[in-house]
């Protein structure tokens, strides 16, 4: 097999695309990062923790052109110009000593970097396999973004250790560039007429025959029901995994008396990364709603018992679950998109549809920061999460099949 054959071998593609996410999570550093901005340079932690929060509402926001003008133009220089400018914003960063230079080279350029990468490698892993594996291979492209922390923040750590902040900011930047970009030239649409190959065991007999749903634009989706009640299921299931995943920590060390409270923070990301690929190997065989019907209750179960995990055990226990369930939305929601509005489009659609995404990171912590200040607790924030899920547990009922076809 030459190179160009290899390069439009569905795996290669893949594997690259699950690399550059594996790459792009290179934002889960910032943990580690404002913690030494507060301890060292004596920034407030408000002012630290701005950098990131910028840089997450400019991901989910710029999701939505990078989706637009990866159906347009195709993905590949899309991809490059994300590992560009990932790469320039760590190296920019360290030369930055201020909170509005930090705000603009790492939550504005990473923040942007990071979004085109991310929104541009999912859509085209999918053209390339068949439309019974597609919740399986989105489930192990999007697994590379949880997966990054396990290594991310122990590494940024050494590195600030052993050569300060700012060569730590070079050195990540370099390391993104030399990664992402040989991976990023792999990216690349189907050729024309391009038709994936079903699944082994059905490869010996004739699929049946299915009709392919409208490949509607982003503003003909708006106007169906479907996408108004997928748009508040996402941002309300969300909300309960990104509220743990910012507060992990802090409960292990009040609740249970748990100081090692970053060894629950990688083990979260395991099951993060776990979730999305069973989720959606699980979406494949029984379905999307179902497999959606299942991690809520699953995770609202949770919920319900978080207040009990008093013990280190437990409180794993809690955390592998949610880090499961919510991985496993990150994976079920995009496959559910493309199989209710079609293809074409798919990377501007979904990019509208991620906007709950940012969303459910605003509700997730408001809730738990609200609840602490209030109560002194984080029990009555379990509770309300848990409603929350309830309440996208009984939407999900009413979710129906887009009805819009077309033949081909």
């Amino acid at each position: 097999m030459n190179r160009s054959e290899r390069l439009k071998n569905p795996r290669v593609i893949l594997a690259a695309a699950t690399g550059i996410n594996l790459v792009s999570g290179i934002l889960y550093s910032w943990s580690v990062i404002s913690g030494h901005l507060v301890s060292v340079a004596g920034w407030s932690s408000s002012a630290a923790s701005m950098p990131y929060t910028v840089a997450i509402l400019v991901f989910a926001g710029v999701s939505l052109v990078a989706g637009r003008l990866q159906d347009a133009l195709g993905p590949r220089r899309f991809v490059i110009a994300g590992i560009l400018l990932t790469a320039t914003g760590l190296v920019v960063s360290g030369y930055s000593s201020t909170p509005l230079q930090m705000i603009l080279s790492y939550g504005i350029l990473v923040g942007t970097g990071i979004s085109f990468g991310y929104s541009c490698v999912t859509p085209v892993v999918m053209k390339w396999w068949h439309r019974d594996r597609k919740g399986m291979v989105t489930g192990i492209v999007v697994a590379g973004s949880g997966l990054a922390s396990v290594y991310v923040a122990p590494a940024t750590a050494a590195l600030i250790r052993s050569l300060g902040l700012p060569v730590t900011f070079r050195v990540l930047g370099l390391f993104v560039l030399v990664t992402g970009l040989p991976m990023a030239l792999m990216i690349q649409n189907p050729p024309e007429g391009y038709l994936p190959s079903p699944p082994a065991a059905r490869a010996g007999s004739p699929e049946p025959p299915k009709i392919e749903p409208w490949n509607y634009d982003w503003r003909e989706m708006l106007k169906t029901p479907q996408f108004r009640l997928l748009w508040i299921m996402f941002a309300l299931a969300a909300s309960a995994g990104l509220m743990i995943i910012g507060t992990i920590s802090q409960i292990a060390a009040e609740q249970a008396s748990y100081s090692a409270g970053f060894l629950l923070v990688g083990l979260l990301a395991i099951f993060n990364t776990a979730g999305r690929i069973l989720g959606g190997a699980l979406s494949d065989r029984i379905g999307r709603i179902r497999s959606l019907q299942l991690m809520v209750l699953l995770q609202g179960l949770n919920m319900l018992s978080f207040s009990l995990y008093r013990t280190a055990g437990l409180m794993a226990l809690g955390t592998a679950i949610a880090g499961a369930s919510y991985g496993a939305l990150l994976t079920i929601f995009p496959s559910i998109t493309s199989d209710y509005y079609g293809m074409r489009n798919f990377g501007l659609n979904y990019g509208v549809l991620f906007t709950a995404w940012g969303i459910a990171g605003v509700i997730g912590p408001v809730i738990a920061s609200g609840a602490r200040d209030l109560t002194g607790s984080f029990g009555p924030a379990y509770v309300v999460s848990a409603v929350l899920l309830g309440v996208t547990l009984v939407l999900t009922f009413f979710l129906r099949p887009v009805t819009g076809r077309k033949e081909r």
